[in-house]
């Protein structure tokens, strides 16, 4: 007990501390669009910001609060939302962590009613902004673990759930110092993990308000894949030809090995579409391809794809309709602990390659298991594999079918999910 206070005093004051500094920093980040400067930047008299668009936004339908870490674990709620919002019953405010997701504010605002940044963890600031939007239920999602906000929630017993949980065995709540982070746990009214083994590991620790359901994002790539999708640039670049996509591309260990793929094969065609957009990033991709490549942001409906190798997607928020156009797939991040969204390339019935750190992702273990995904190390690993699979007729009706299977079979989980949370007494 004594460790959780003074734990929870440092962490406290580290949030009061990172505050104090956004403030005075603000000025220098102003007109940055590096990752940080946007992160400093969203922050700059948010709770203020919150109050009066949520104040003219106002209206009389209960509130749920989403809270995501990045637009990637936004879409692994978005058919619960979908779902929640169908009847118009409920207002949705969305939060990220990340500032990436607010990137994507203007196509969100079509799906949910306020996108925020997330309102850093102090004990003032998490007061302040449930006050405003004053939430009658909370959706966190994957690992997302705030105290201040979790004890907040649980004086004023509002419904927490977590959701889409993989829970591993290096979690702070099971250190020598998780005390603090094992109370947390117990505020969430219910966890839905992924697998049997992470409720057991949660019930090793005696948190027991545990359910063992599917990944929701299953059903959102779903619902996707059979959104009309058009778009006459792409479809004049792809005409007859089989496409290569490389999805997410995350850095330089990424564009490595997709470059050398592309150098190596110069008669296969390439769509690239990296995470992040700056003209740095768009620069250094093009000095790494030897074949002509040109910028989607450069071309119109007449350009004349004859003797052009690679099209670089530079805006956001379409990927996972452009899997429909490839023949194979690589999907970037696989290289850090965040591997990108295998399942928008699989749900096509293609071929997917990504990076070798997948130890957290049971989708990624699953696809190499069923020999539809195959893990790259190096640009060598990528090449051997494209080679065999690439005019491999036998592989590729082995993959569509598997892949079929495989969404089959984890597809539905969206419904038992909103009827558990849509039950609770509390709306």
């Amino acid at each position: 007990m004594r460790w959780s206070k003074s734990i929870h005093i440092i962490y406290n004051q580290a949030f009061k501390l990172i505050d104090a500094c956004l403030l005075y920093i603000h000025p220098i980040f102003g007109k940055s669009n590096s990752k940080l400067g946007l992160f400093i930047v969203s922050r700059h008299r948010l709770i203020e910001t919150i109050r009066v668009s949520f104040r003219r936004e106002n209206s009389s339908r209960p509130v749920i609060w989403v809270h995501a870490s990045s637009y990637g674990e936004y879409n692994i709620a978005r058919p619960i939302i979908k779902s929640l919002r169908s009847d118009k019953s409920y207002k949705v405010v969305l939060t990220f962590f990340s500032p990436t997701g607010l990137q994507m504010k203007p196509i969100l605002l079509e799906e949910v009613d306020a996108v925020y940044p997330l309102p850093l963890d102090s004990t003032d600031n998490v007061s302040k902004f449930l006050d405003i939007i004053n939430p009658q239920k909370v959706l966190f999602m994957v690992s997302e673990y705030w105290l201040n906000y979790l004890f907040e929630l649980g004086k004023r017993n509002i419904p927490v759930y977590l959701l889409s949980a993989n829970i591993k065995g290096n979690e702070p709540y099971f250190r020598w110092y998780g005390g603090i982070y094992k109370e947390a746990l117990n505020v969430f009214k219910e966890i839905f993990v992924l697998n049997t083994q992470s409720k057991e590991r949660l019930d090793r620790i005696g948190i027991h308000q545990v359910t063992v359901t599917g990944d929701p994002l299953f059903d959102n790539v779903a619902e996707k894949s059979l959104s009309s999708y058009h778009n006459t640039i792409i479809e004049n670049f792809v005409g007859e030809h089989d496409v290569f996509i490389a999805g997410s591309i995350h850095n330089d260990q990424d564009l490595q090995l997709i470059a050398s793929l592309a150098n190596h094969h110069q008669e296969t065609h390439f769509l690239i579409v990296p995470h992040e957009i700056s003209e740095e990033i768009l620069h250094k991709i093009i000095r790494e391809l030897h074949g002509r490549s040109v910028l989607y942001s450069d071309c119109t409906e007449k350009t004349d794809f004859s003797v052009t190798q690679v099209l670089i997607v530079d805006f956001m928020g379409s990927l996972t309709y452009l899997y429909r156009y490839a023949r194979w797939a690589y999907v970037g991040g696989g290289f850090t602990p965040y591997l990108h969204n295998v399942l928008e390339a699989v749900v096509y019935g293609i071929p997917v390659a990504f990076g070798p750190k997948i130890k957290r992702k049971p989708v990624a273990q699953d696809l190499m298991a069923l020999g539809i995904g195959h893990v790259a190390s190096t640009p060598k690993e990528l090449d051997d594999w494209f080679t065999e699979v690439q005019g491999d007729e036998v592989h590729k009706t082995y993959v569509k079918k598997q892949s079929e299977c495989y969404m089959r079979e984890h597809i539905g989980q969206t419904v038992d999910i909103v009827q558990r949370i849509v039950n609770d007494k509390a709306l």
